[in-house]
Parts: structure tokens; sequence; C-alpha cells
């Protein structure tokens, strides 16, 4: 029986390669993955060898958005039976025994582990794999006619809903969302579902910003900087990752405003017109990840209150996972591109 895994070795060299069957502690599950959502960080491990500071040293088999069903049951009786559906939280939370965090918010443990990441040695390896060995905790049964196409988006829905809740209330507000790609949609989603009154959504490409439009989103192009500053956003979330993005939602925001830095910016410095956010007094609050959300986001997707019509655009076999990075690297043609195991 084959094991088809995706693996990424160095910069432009990502492999599909048949992997031993997964051997689970006491505590783990055996889950055959349906899809996986190929993220931002799957792309840099296969362009650059890296994702920020975390770097490639050993082959890293990649994938932390995953939805699949349980086919062997954890040895210790802990989590969910066979053949239940299940989404994966990929974030094992842990101190490192020095640096102070606060335990209401996992997400912030210093030595954390995520699924897929290369932080550290031996890397964690992630679930672009027709079986992989989880930890019970990690799995989240799915509600009766969740599909496991669309419960693959809760991890980047999670990261979303996380990012809009740093805003605080925006009932009745105006929030706009720089940069429309895939967690883009998603902000721009949570904040229809929590009551926004008015979501714009601004992206260089036509396809993000007909794909926000479709869900009762305004659009606009990135490149239009008058248009953009005209908005008096009481919340922007920046999305985009870029310096651009950036100087873009402190323009976009109106004096006393929110902006939520969701979009994880280049290490280092980075360029900011920090007088225009000083003189406006605006929040400028981080979003990294997500804490607890996870089963509320799963809720969300299963009654259809969270919009994620037309997000996933392309769902390619793992076979061909090479088209599959190259698609997803393309916003121009893709949002979301989601890979099949099954």
């Amino acid at each position: 029986m084959t094991n088809f895994a995706v693996v990424a070795h160095a910069a432009d060299d990502l492999r599909v390669e048949d992997i031993d069957e997964p051997i689970p502690d006491a505590d783990e599950a055996v889950i055959a993955v349906a899809y996986g959502g190929v993220c931002g960080s799957d792309l840099h491990y296969w362009r650059h060898g890296a994702a920020g500071a975390s770097i490639l040293r050993e082959p890293l088999v990649l994938g932390h958005e995953l939805a699949g069903t349980v086919v062997r049951a954890a040895a210790d009786g802990s989590g969910p039976s066979v053949g239940t559906p299940v989404a994966v939280h990929p974030l094992t939370p842990r101190g490192d025994g020095v640096t102070p965090w606060p335990e209401d918010r996992p997400q912030l443990a210093p030595a954390s582990t995520y699924l897929g990441s290369a932080m550290h040695l031996p890397h964690t390896q992630g679930g672009f794999a027709e079986r992989v060995a989880l930890p019970t905790r990690m799995l989240f049964p799915l509600p009766p006619g969740l599909d496991l196409r669309v419960a693959v988006l809760a991890e980047p829905a999670a990261v979303a809903w996380h990012a809009v809740s740093q805003a605080g209330a925006v009932a009745g507000r105006r929030v706009a969302v720089i940069g429309a790609g895939p967690i883009g949609q998603l902000a721009v989603a949570v904040a229809r579902h929590r009551g926004a009154a008015d979501v714009i959504a601004t992206d260089l490409h036509e396809l993000p910003r007909s794909l926000a439009e479709a869900r009762g989103a305004r659009a606009l192009d990135a490149r239009d900087d008058q248009a953009t500053a005209q908005l008096h956003a009481d919340v922007v979330i920046e999305s985009s990752g870029t310096a651009p993005g950036l100087a873009s939602a402190i323009a976009t925001a109106r004096r006393g405003g929110t902006v939520v830095l969701l979009g994880l910016q280049a290490a280092g410095g980075v360029p900011a017109p920090l007088a225009t956010a000083i003189t406006r007094e605006l929040t400028l609050v981080g979003s990294f990840r997500f804490g607890d959300e996870f089963a509320e986001v799963i809720a969300a997707l299963a009654d259809g209150s969270l919009d994620v019509e037309g997000i996933i655009t392309h769902v390619i076999p793992v076979a061909d996972a090479l088209s599959a990075f190259a698609t997803a690297a393309d916003s121009s043609v893709s949002s979301k591109v989601a890979l099949s195991f099954a």
C-alpha cells in the first residue's frame, strides 16, 4: 500500500514520495487525509527553502491545513472512533521554561510546534500524506453534513477569525481588508459574519476582487491609493504581509481606528508611515495564528453562517503536487488550492 506525501528537501526541490506507514503512539490516531490546503508557508518552503526564520535542514513533509477520516483509533481510548471525519488543529503549545507567555493564548507559547514546520530540529513533520498519525487532542470531529472539502478551510478560517477578534466588535462598522488572498477572503467572510456594515477588500488582481464581491464586499484595486485613503475604515485588516500593504492599511484607517497586522511581514525592519499612525491615534495590534477558536469556526462552517463559497478555486491530486503549488503561487488565477489525497 502506498503512502504518497509531499516532501520539501530544499529550495525548488519538492517531491512526491512514498513514505513509511505511520506508527502511532498510544494517544495518536491514524487519519486518512482527504484534503490539504496549500498555505503561503508551504509555498515559501518550496520556493526558498525557508519560511521566515524556519529554515529547512532536513526533508520536511509539508502541510498543516488538513481534513480527513479516522482509520485507526488511539490505543489509549482517547479521541474519535474509526470512521469519524475530522479537521486538524496543528498547534502543540509548549513553553521553554524561561520566556513568559499568556497561557490563555497558546499560540504565543515560545517553544510551540506546528505541523509542517522547520522551526525546530528535528522538524515537525506535516500532514500532506495519504495517512498520518496525529495526537487525538488535535482532532476535531466534524458536525454531520460538513463536507471535508469545506472543513479543510477550518485552520485558515480560524486565523482570520482570530484576526477579526483582535479588532474587537465590528458589528455596524466599516472594515477594510488589505490583500484578498485566501486569508483575506476569509477575513472578509468573518467580518460579514460578525455583522460589519460595510466590508471593502483591496487587491492587485481581478480574481480575488471578484471573489470578495461575490460574498458581498466592495472591492478596490490596491493600486488606487486615492480611493483607499478615502475609505476612513473603522477597522483595517492588513492581510498582504507586504510593506506597501502595511502603508495602505495605515492610510486607510480613520482617525482613532484600528489596524490589525495579520499578514506576516519580512523579518527585521519594515518601512511604515508611523507618523500617520501616531497623529491619527491608531491602534496597531498583532494577530498570530489562533487560540481556542477552532471549534467555533467549525460550527460556523457547518451551519453555513461563515460564507466560504468559491475560496477553494482548485482541487488537484497529490500526484500533481508540483502543478498544485505552481497554481497556488499565482494569485491571478487561483485563491486557495487544495490537494486531494482520496
